[in-house]
């Protein structure tokens, strides 16, 4: 039951994130792409902070005592937000979504099948191939309905 909960979740936050792209698609043509991601980050940053002094449960490591590759993570949202923002008044909500959910399931499925950033490998199965397949073929049938009938 835990795991339905959890992908459902899932599903809820990337919901989230094509309703954030298109507003800030939107925000970033009419103030510019750096000030929407900037707006992003900053109420990010203290929406985040409150939820740290308010709810997060105390850790024994710190951000200064986790191995410092780990940090990483936070850098790789910067260029997700200015890409968006760039991308979406451009290729639509729809495209510019289905491309980043097969970047991520492609890099996905290769962290898991060689267990890169101490993860736990699952191998390629073809069931994995399949759907990276079906993905592709998606992004390519929505990219096409977006562009005009050929008369």
């Amino acid at each position: 039951m835990t795991e339905l909960i959890m992908i459902l979740l899932a599903i809820i936050a990337g919901a989230a994130l094509s309703i954030q792209a298109a507003i800030n698609g939107k925000l970033g043509a009419q103030v510019g792409v750096m000030k929407s991601a900037f707006l992003t980050f900053s109420l990010g940053a203290l929406i985040t902070g409150l939820l740290i002094l308010f709810i997060q449960t105390p850790h024994t490591a710190t951000l200064l005592t986790v191995p410092k590759w780990q940090l990483m993570g936070a850098l790789l949202g910067v260029p997700y937000i200015i890409i968006m923002v760039t991308a979406v008044p451009r290729i639509g909500t729809a495209v510019a979504t289905v491309a980043v959910i097969l970047g991520q399931l492609a890099m996905g499925m290769l962290i898991d099948n060689f267990g890169w950033l101490d993860n736990p490998a699952i191998a390629f199965s073809w069931h994995r191939v399949a759907a990276i397949v079906c993905l592709v073929i998606a992004l390519i049938l929505i990219y096409r309905s977006n562009q005009p009938a050929k008369a």
